[in-house]
């Protein structure tokens, strides 16, 4: 089967890279949109999510691994809303601004660019390798 590509925001104030890395894992709730709430339904268990950092910072900052698919979010009254659990993987060898993703002609049509307010979205694999060519980071196993 193969892997899914995604794409998690989070204001760092809220919750960070750093973390992530700390708890060494964490529910990824809280998302009450509904396209975000569809793309965390596809999500499955060893596809791989690059970490962006919202607000001030705008900037991917990492890679984690979903290490449970979706289900209902505990912390929503509506039982239709869903979160998935993340690990951290690894960060990035270099920080990509959003400034770089928006000048690479090849990440024309990535929902980062095109749907920028959306918390949770799907990558191409050529999406999300171009994004670890900036960051001069390989993809995990």
């Amino acid at each position: 089967m193969a892997r899914g590509y995604w794409l998690v925001k989070s204001e760092p104030s809220t919750y960070s890279w750093d973390d992530l890395v700390r708890d060494g894992g964490t529910r990824w709730d809280g998302v009450r949109n509904a396209l975000a709430r569809i793309h965390l339904a596809a999500m499955k268990r060893g596809d791989l999510a690059l970490v962006y950092h919202s607000g001030d910072d705008k900037a991917v900052v990492g890679i984690a691994r979903v290490t449970r698919a979706a289900y209902p979010d505990p912390s929503a009254d509506d039982g239709r809303w869903l979160a998935v659990d993340l690990a951290p993987v690894r960060p990035l060898a270099e920080r990509v601004p959003l400034a770089t993703v928006k000048q690479d002609a090849k990440l024309a049509r990535f929902a980062l660019v095109k749907q920028s307010r959306l918390s949770v979205m799907p990558a191409t694999a050529a999406e999300f390798a171009r994004i670890l060519f900036h960051a001069k980071t390989k993809e995990p196993r």
